[in-house]
C-alpha cells in the first residue's frame, strides 16, 4: 500500500517537472501573452492593450528597425517596459527631446538599440536612460489580441 502511494507520488511529481520544464521553454523561447501599461506607446498600443510577444527574433538577432519590443527596464529591472526600436547599433539617432531648439545626435553602439516609445511628450526611453544593451530585449510583439 505504502509502494503505490509513493509510486503515484513520485510519479505525479515527475510529470509536474515535465510539464513545468515544457512551460518554462515555451515561454522563454517561443512566447507568450504580455498586457501593456502606460500611455508611452500611444497610439500604438493603448493601456491595458493585451499583446502576443514572440521570442525567437531576439535569440535569432532578428530584431529590426521599427520593431516595438518588450525590454527588461535599465532603471528597474523588476519591470518590463515596452518600446519601438528607433535604432540599431552603427545608427546614428537624435538625442534631444522634440521641445528641444537644437538638436543633439550619437551613435548607438555595438550591441545596444535605441528604444522611444510613440508617444514622444510622454515616454521615459532611450532620451532619458541612454542605449539599451540587445540583451535587455524579452520579445517582440507581433499580434494585438483584440477583446470584444
Amino acid at each position: 500500500m505504502l509502494r503505490n502511494v509513493l509510486g503515484k507520488t513520485f510519479r505525479f511529481l515527475g510529470y509536474t517537472v515535465q510539464y513545468g520544464c515544457i512551460a518554462h521553454c515555451a515561454f522563454e523561447y517561443l512566447g507568450g501573452i504580455v498586457v501593456c501599461s502606460g500611455p508611452s506607446m500611444e497610439p500604438t498600443i493603448q493601456n491595458s492593450d493585451i499583446v502576443f510577444s514572440e521570442n525567437l527574433s531576439r535569440h535569432f538577432y532578428c530584431i529590426r528597425k521599427g520593431d516595438i519590443v518588450i525590454v527588461k527596464s535599465p532603471n528597474d529591472p523588476k519591470s518590463n517596459i515596452c518600446k519601438r526600436v528607433i535604432g540599431l547599433e552603427g545608427d546614428k539617432v537624435c538625442t534631444s527631446n522634440p521641445s528641444d531648439f537644437l538638436k543633439s545626435h550619437s551613435y548607438v553602439p555595438k550591441g545596444h538599440v535605441w528604444l522611444e516609445g510613440d508617444n514622444l511628450r510622454n515616454s521615459t526611453d532611450s532620451r532619458c536612460y541612454g542605449p539599451v544593451p540587445y540583451g535587455l530585449i524579452r520579445g517582440r510583439i507581433c499580434l494585438k489580441v483584440y477583446i470584444l
